[in-house]
């Protein structure tokens, strides 16, 4: 037998079942998917699903598991992995899409999503995957929360509106739907009751966030929301990765002269993150002259205030991620001390 360099097991998630395929690589870069099974998504499930992996790879050659992120499906089997000390990656959907589309798959199943999860493996560096910070993880969970109540407060305002400007509405809908709104209300303010709770119990995220709070119109919730979402900037390594990460990517396509679209965001990646950033971008437009020349240059150039707007964010963004990452506080002066220094050099 050739000699075996890496070893992959590829996982389709689902809510009921892990869809599973082991692959291996040679010396000579070819590979091979050569076990193919379906298991239950319970700690049963995993145990079996270990069992049958282990009787079958080479017990001297790492292994390392692939799956993608589906939801909350995935995070019993990684938290399990995790506990055994085995090395995992989670991959986000839109890159396994992306691959299957430069693989020969005419019918898209189960077993042929793990086995393209297992070959993206094998041909690809892959990051390990670490457990979020608990105390992170909750308050993700709880903006999460706050989030939905909001969305859904909306939408009971907005039916509010049109009971009230019915020629005849009727009284008890209407003293219901005041009620909802009421009890929402409620439950918004037990959640950041919450949120402030979880950050008091860490000084060095509750001094973190204060920080980020210098920045002019950035909140304590939208802050808070920025670390939770990207597990406190934990494996964000430059400003474009983070950008990318939270959809506030540019995408274009040009080709030859008849092909040429409008430069628009991604929007691929998390709408959590884009949605925090939508008010302290306005303020910043108002407080922060640098933002706001960025801001009046795109507007009189395009004559689009929103996609200036997220151009604002995205600074937005990368001044909160500089901030944490440097444990400073916001500087008003820092673009003409930057210039200062650049000139002084310059000169010597």
């Amino acid at each position: 037998m050739k000699k075996v360099l890496k070893q992959i097991v590829g996982i389709d998630v689902a809510q009921k079942e892990l869809v599973v395929c082991i692959g291996r690589m040679f010396a000579d870069l070819s590979f091979e998917l050569y076990a193919n099974s379906v298991f239950k998504n319970n700690a049963a499930g995993f145990k079996a699903l270990l069992k049958w992996i282990n009787s079958l790879i080479i017990k001297d050659i790492n292994v390392r598991f692939v799956m993608e992120a589906t939801g909350v499906y995935h995070e019993s089997f990684a938290y399990f992995l995790d506990d055994n000390n085995y090395e995992l990656t989670i991959v986000l959907p839109n890159k396994i899409r992306s691959f299957m589309r430069t693989l020969e798959v005419r019918t898209v199943t189960d077993k042929s999503c793990a086995q393209a999860i297992a070959q993206f493996g094998l041909e690809k560096n892959l990051e390990t995957w670490e457990r979020p910070n608990p105390t992170i993880k909750v308050l993700q969970q709880l903006t999460r929360e706050r989030d939905q109540i909001v969305e859904e407060r909306v939408m009971v305002k907005n039916r509010l509106h049109a009971e009230k400007s019915e020629a005849k509405p009727n009284e008890n809908s209407l003293k219901r739907l005041e009620n909802r709104i009421k009890f929402l209300n409620g439950q918004e303010k037990e959640i950041k009751s919450d949120i402030q709770k979880v950050v008091d119990t860490d000084e060095l995220l509750k001094k973190d966030i204060q920080n980020i709070c210098t920045v002019p119109g950035v909140g304590q919730l939208s802050a808070i929301i920025a670390l939770a979402e990207t597990n406190g900037f934990e494996n964000i390594t430059s400003s474009k990765q983070l950008v990318s990460y939270a959809g506030l990517d540019v995408k274009e396509k040009q080709s030859g002269t008849s092909v040429k679209g409008k430069p628009i965001i991604s929007k691929k990646g998390n709408k959590y993150l884009r949605k925090a950033m939508h008010m302290p971008s306005l303020s910043a437009v108002k407080y922060i002259e640098p933002h706001r020349q960025i801001y009046v240059r795109l507007v009189s150039k395009s004559g689009i205030k929103m996609q200036a707007l997220v151009a604002v964010q995205r600074k937005v963004l990368i001044l909160i991620y500089t901030i944490y990452k440097n444990k400073t506080v916001f500087d008003p002066d820092f673009e003409n001390k930057k210039r200062a220094q650049l000139k002084e050099v310059a000169t010597l």
